[in-house]
């Protein structure tokens, strides 16, 4: 690993607020949501992974306020935005590996396992862990959006099946299946290269 210090742009005696509003700067300068469609977003994400590991160095693991293994036990915010930022560039194993290192399971761990549950279209589980977000922090904003999006796609699943006359069971799901497959076999293909 490079230097943390100068990843930073600080000196060697640096005080923990100089070291606090270095990072700070530089990862609002370089967070992934400045670079989102952009062709830097890459390099930036490289750049702001960087920086979260520079700060940790520096203020967990024997930085000058000696909190030893700091990420590991309490989930710090620079954990938490490393893990966002892989999210964010759909690397799902390693943001749920670095996830499940956090022992302090506060409600951002479990708004972020929930969302590593979304991505994997484990609905039913994400779903769970963001209602427990929200409960241990009702009135955070972020947690209750995302909990009232994903309920609201739920909701426009269901309508859909109630809507198509009257409500679809299983068996109507395994009817339009084995209909589909007939028809797809008659015309030449099977279902899996027809659909």
């Amino acid at each position: 690993m490079k230097d943390p210090y100068e990843t930073l742009g600080v000196s060697k005696n640096a005080s923990q607020d100089e070291i606090k509003k270095a990072y700070r700067k530089l990862a609002k300068k370089y967070h992934p949501d400045n670079y989102a469609n952009n062709p830097l977003a890459d390099l930036a994400a490289e750049k702001f992974k960087e920086i979260n590991e520079a700060y940790e160095a520096l203020t967990g693991n024997g930085g000058q306020e000696g909190n030893q293994n700091y990420s590991q036990k309490s989930g710090g915010s620079g954990d938490f935005a490393q893990i966002r930022n892989l999210i964010n560039l759909n690397r799902i194993d390693e943001a749920e590996d670095l996830l499940d290192q956090i022992m302090n399971r506060t409600a951002e761990w479990f708004f972020l396992k929930g969302n590593i549950f979304m991505r994997r279209g484990w609905y039913s589980q994400g779903l769970s862990f963001i209602r427990q977000a929200v409960n241990m922090e009702p009135h955070n904003a972020e947690y209750r959006n995302a909990l009232n999006q994903y309920m609201s796609v739920g909701r426009q699943y269901r309508d859909v099946g109630h809507n198509m006359g009257g409500g679809m069971s299983p068996c109507d799901c395994c009817q339009g299946l084995i209909c589909a497959d007939c028809c797809c076999e008659c015309m030449g293909g099977d279902f899996i290269r027809c659909c």
